[in-house]
């Protein structure tokens, strides 16, 4: 993440907003022009964009675009370990 490119933590995680999911995959960058970038190639909104002031920009991937991301980005073992499929 601090040379540039896109880093993925994927965690179990819970928010009663969204009942249904169990995990979430942050994709964040430090620089975030190069997020904006990356995440219109997966129709993700700049507006969606979490800029915190604890964490860097990120975007929080949940459900099927969670599942498809990962499988793009080849990150089969974020899949495996939280049985994902």
């Amino acid at each position: 993440m601090e040379t540039g490119h896109i880093a993925f933590l994927t965690h179990y995680w819970y928010d009663e907003r969204f009942p249904h999911y169990r995990t979430v995959t942050k994709a964040g960058c430090i620089y975030v022009g190069r997020l904006v970038e990356w995440g219109y190639i997966y129709g993700l909104t700049p507006k969606w964009i979490d800029i915190g002031t604890s964490s860097r920009a990120h975007f929080d991937l949940l459900g099927e675009k969670q599942l498809f991301i990962l499988k793009h980005e080849r990150l089969d073992d974020h899949i495996r370990k939280f049985q994902l499929e």
